[in-house]
């Protein structure tokens, strides 16, 4: 049987876009009473989760005096979590549980790949505020500097109307074998009434001969766009095929209901057919 700190853990790492706060407020002895009997200080030991839900989400932040966002991720961890931004040439220590940045640091990276990362950053740049009304992006040299890895995390939280949203996009290139590879996930929670949440999964490869910056993101551009247009499809087979044999397409009566006349409706004799009692 799975520890209490098991179970609780995977609520964070499990929590939608935008919801970490609300599933932490939920927390409390009262709600989670049964898990928490024999640790009460269970949230308190809950930094492994945190740091996991935030890396993998791609978690935002920023910098004090920043206008743009930065992106917290395994590929820009630096230990202790630190993490760094390369454009902005800075590092900074991130909390976890309260998912606030402090301690900012000038930062150099270095590396083989440095150059070509800045590079894919400058295009990126460009594409990102083209295409996306609330997004942070990065580029990271990794795997011991050989490879880039390049990040676009957007956000659109509607708590008001009962729905978030996140898109994320990571990908790996490899300027040795010109090679792109990485994918990209829709995770989108609708609570009004119920519980809905859609979560995609898509895999992408290109390759990209001339290992440009502009080339990576012009092939990361034509992905991400015969995505968008694969969810659009998705959306409206859905709309017109599933979810319109969920309900029917005439009442029972098989007579459309006039909803200008419905107050004057008698039920029996007018919706039914009948004669009315009188």
């Amino acid at each position: 049987m799975a520890s209490a700190k098991a179970i609780v853990s995977s609520f964070v790492e499990g929590a939608p876009p935008g919801e970490l706060a609300d599933v932490l407020a939920g927390m409390s002895p009262t709600h989670i009473k049964a898990l928490t009997i024999s640790s009460p200080h269970l949230v308190d030991e809950l930094g492994p989760a945190f740091k996991k839900y935030n890396e993998e989400q791609f978690a935002t932040v920023k910098l004090p005096g920043a206008s743009q966002p930065v992106i917290v991720s395994s590929h820009n961890a630096l230990g202790g979590d630190r993490y760094y931004d390369l454009e902005s040439s800075v590092s900074f220590a991130f909390d976890h549980a309260t998912q606030k940045a402090s301690a900012v640091e000038s930062y150099v990276a270095e590396g083989e790949t440095v150059e070509l990362a800045k590079s894919i950053l400058k295009a990126l740049s460009a594409y990102v505020k083209e295409h996306y009304p609330n997004a942070a992006y990065g580029a990271y040299p990794t795997e011991n500097g050989s490879k880039v890895a390049i990040i676009i995390v957007a956000n659109k939280y509607s708590p008001n109307n009962f729905w978030n949203g996140r898109w994320r996009s990571l990908y790996i290139f490899d300027p040795s074998s010109s090679s792109l590879e990485g994918s990209i996930k829709v995770d989108v929670h609708y609570y009004e009434d119920g519980n809905v949440r859609l979560l995609t999964n898509k895999a992408a490869a290109a390759s990209v001969p001339s290992g440009t910056g502009q080339a990576v993101v012009r092939e990361i551009s034509a992905g991400e766009k015969k995505y968008q247009e694969e969810l659009n499809r998705s959306f409206t087979s859905l709309s017109e095929g599933a979810f319109k044999a969920l309900r029917r397409q005439l009442p029972v009566t098989r007579q459309k209901i006039e909803w200008d006349k419905v107050a004057s409706y008698r039920l029996g004799q007018d919706i039914g057919g009948g004669p009315g009692r009188r």
